[in-house]
């Protein structure tokens, strides 16, 4: 299994090869609490690595998704569109948001793993 890495804005990416999966992080789901609707990218779409690339609302806020790394959207996850309540039940593995194709490996680099970003997640919510 390939390694997951996390961003400053609470996402998660796992990259297989070129392409990389991306979500939320089950820290940010708790932070934002029961989610209601979401806004995924356009497939065949590029981001940009810190853009923002969906929107996440929950009862209590509205979010935006940003990507940690810079690519074309491959793959989004109609589940979660529509069904909101899934990325709740399991943030970090089924409820992936979208797919990207890899412009540049390098970026993930920037990114941290998990004991690093627990303890950042930690901090940020003391």
């Amino acid at each position: 299994m390939s390694d997951v890495k996390y961003s400053k804005e609470h996402e998660w990416i796992k990259l297989e090869g070129e392409i990389a999966t991306i979500g939320i992080t089950k820290h940010a789901t708790e932070m934002l609490g029961d989610i209601v609707f979401t806004e995924l990218p356009e497939k065949g779409s590029n981001v940009e690595k810190d853009g923002t690339a969906g929107v996440v609302e929950s009862t209590k806020a509205a979010s935006d998704v940003y990507t940690p790394v810079s690519g074309e959207v491959v793959d989004t996850n109609q589940a979660i569109v529509d069904d909101p309540s899934k990325i709740n039940q399991d943030p970090e593995n089924t409820a992936w948001f979208f797919k990207l194709k890899v412009k540049d490996k390098s970026e993930i680099s920037s990114l941290m793993n998990k004991e690093d970003y627990d303890k950042f997640a930690k901090e940020s919510s003391s």
